[in-house]
C-alpha cells in the first residue's frame, strides 16, 4: 500500500471549449508544449522525476536561483499528519492519520491529544483520520473531522468517508454529530486507497472530495451519479444539502454531488480573490492535475486523462481512457507527465509576509519531496516551480498561518510541521 501512496493518484479531464484549449496551449508553452503533448503520457523525462511543460522548467530554474525563506521545524513527532487549521489563539489542530487529532500552540511548544473524536474511525491503507477545518459561529469554535468510518453490522468490514462537526469545548469535542456519510461504503478487501477526504468552506458551505477506491471496479462509479466515488460533494453546515445543488431532487442521484470524474482529489482551496474553488488530485502513472470546480461539471475520470495505467511504458504509452480531450469534459488548469508528483493538499497565500506570493497557490507533492508555487492569473496558470526539494520531505499540507507564515506538514512516520516565514 505504501507503492500506492507515493505514486501520483488522479485524473480529471477535458471539456474542449475554444477558452479551455487556448489556455490549456497556452499553459504549454505555445508549439513547443504542444508538440511535447502528443505521445499520449507527455514528452520524454527521466522516469521517477516530473517532466514540466518547458515554459515550467525555465521557472523552476528561476526559482532554483532565488533565495528562499527558511522552512523550520516547529515540531516533529506527529504520526503522518495530514491536515492542519488554525484557531483564535493562534494554536493550530492537526490531524494524524494514525486516529488522532492534537492541538499544538503557535510556537510548536505544546501539544496535547483532543478527546471525544467519532467512533468507528477506520485506519489502515491510506485511511484514518484525515482532514480538519475549524470556524468560529456565535463564539463557539467549532470543528470538522474527514475520516475514514467502518460501517455497522453486517458492513463492518466496509468504509467509507465521512464527515463529522462539533464544538471544541477547551480540549475536548462536544455535541458531535456525523453530517455526511459516503455511499456506497467499500469492503476493506477490496480498496483501502484513493479516499479523498479533503474539504474547504466557502461562506456557509462545506465542499468535500471523494476519490474513486483505486479498482478498476470502483474507479467507474465516479461516472455515476448513483455514488459518491469520485466526486465532490456540497453541503450546508448541518449536513443538510442545498437545494441548488446540480442533482438536487434528480431520481436516481446522490443530491450532494457538486461535481464528477475525479481519481484522487487530496486538494482543495478556494481562491480568496476570487470566490473560486480549486483542487488537486493524484493521476495514476503521470496526469496529476489541478483544476477549477463548477457547478455541475464533469472532470473525466476515467474516460479521459493525462496519466497511464501503472507499469506502462513511461512517456510511451496510452493514457486511461485512450485519449485526453473529449466534448463534454472539463480541462485542467495544469497537469504533470510523464510520471506524477502526488499532489496533495493545496492552499492559496493571501498574507503580507510574502508580497511576492500574493496570489499564488502552493500544491504540497508527496512523492516529489516539494512545495509547488503556481502563479495564477484569473484563472490560468501561468507558470509554475517546485520549491524546498532539498528538504527530502514528503509533503502532505499546506496553509497559511494567522501571522501570514506557511506551515506545511510532512507524510512520515516522525512527521513534522514546518514553519515558512521571514
Amino acid at each position: 500500500m505504501r507503492d500506492l501512496q507515493c505514486a501520483g493518484e488522479s485524473v480529471l479531464a477535458a471539456n474542449c471549449s475554444r477558452r479551455q484549449a487556448l489556455n490549456r496551449f497556452a499553459g504549454w508553452g505555445g508549439m513547443a508544449g504542444l508538440a511535447a503533448m502528443l505521445p499520449g503520457c507527455g514528452g520524454g523525462g527521466d522516469a521517477g522525476s516530473a517532466t514540466e511543460a518547458p515554459m515550467a522548467l525555465e521557472h523552476a530554474a528561476e526559482a532554483a536561483a532565488e533565495t528562499l525563506p527558511a522552512a523550520q521545524t516547529l515540531r516533529t513527532g506527529l504520526n503522518h499528519p495530514w491536515g492542519v487549521d488554525f484557531l483564535g489563539d493562534g494554536s493550530m489542530l492537526v490531524t494524524e492519520r494514525a486516529g488522532r487529532l492534537r492541538r499544538i500552540s503557535a510556537n510548536g511548544n505544546s501539544i496535547v491529544n483532543i478527546t471525544g473524536l467519532p467512533p468507528r474511525i477506520f485506519v489502515g491503507g491510506q485511511g484514518g483520520m484525515l482532514d480538519v477545518l475549524t470556524e468560529q459561529l456565535g463564539g463557539d469554535n467549532w470543528v470538522y473531522l474527514s475520516y475514514t468510518e467502518r460501517g455497522t453490522g453486517p458492513q463492518y468490514n466496509a468504509v467509507g468517508i465521512a464527515v463529522a462537526r462539533a464544538r471544541l469545548v477547551n480540549n475536548s469535542l462536544r455535541d458531535l454529530r456525523v453530517i455526511f456519510r459516503a455511499a456506497p461504503k467499500v469492503p476493506v478487501g477490496v480498496s483501502v486507497a484513493n479516499y479523498g477526504g479533503r474539504m474547504a468552506l466557502n461562506g456557509n458551505k462545506l465542499f468535500v472530495t471523494l476519490g474513486d477506491h483505486f479498482t478498476s471496479g470502483q474507479r467507474l462509479k465516479a461516472q455515476w451519479l448513483g455514488s459518491h466515488h469520485g466526486k465532490i460533494v456540497r453541503i450546508n453546515r448541518d449536513g443538510s444539502v442545498p437545494a441548488d445543488n446540480p442533482w438536487f431532487g434528480q431520481a436516481g442521484a446522490r443530491p450532494e454531488i457538486w461535481s464528477r470524474g475525479h481519481r484522487n482529489p487530496q486538494g482543495l482551496a478556494v481562491n480568496p480573490f476570487t470566490g473560486d474553488l480549486w483542487a488537486a488530485e493524484h493521476g495514476p502513472q503521470g496526469g496529476d492535475e489541478v483544476n477549477v470546480i463548477e457547478r455541475g461539471q464533469h472532470y473525466g475520470w476515467p474516460r479521459i486523462s493525462y496519466g497511464c495505467e501503472y507499469g506502462t511504458p513511461v512517456g510511451n504509452c496510452t493514457p486511461v481512457g485512450g485519449q485526453s480531450v473529449a466534448a463534454g469534459l472539463e480541462q485542467p488548469q495544469t497537469w504533470w507527465v510523464p510520471t506524477s508528483i502526488a499532489p496533495s493538499g493545496i492552499g492559496f497565500y493571501s498574507g503580507a509576509m510574502f508580497p511576492e506570493w500574493r496570489g499564488n497557490l502552493f500544491v504540497a507533492a508527496l512523492k516529489d519531496q516539494a512545495l509547488w508555487r503556481l502563479v495564477i492569473n484569473g484563472r490560468k496558470v501561468v507558470s509554475r516551480s517546485a520549491l524546498y526539494r532539498g528538504l527530502g520531505r514528503r509533503m502532505r499540507q499546506v496553509k497559511q498561518a494567522p501571522d501570514g507564515a506557511l506551515i506545511v506538514l510532512t507524510d512520515e512516520d516522525n512527521g513534522r510541521i514546518l514553519r515558512i516565514a521571514r
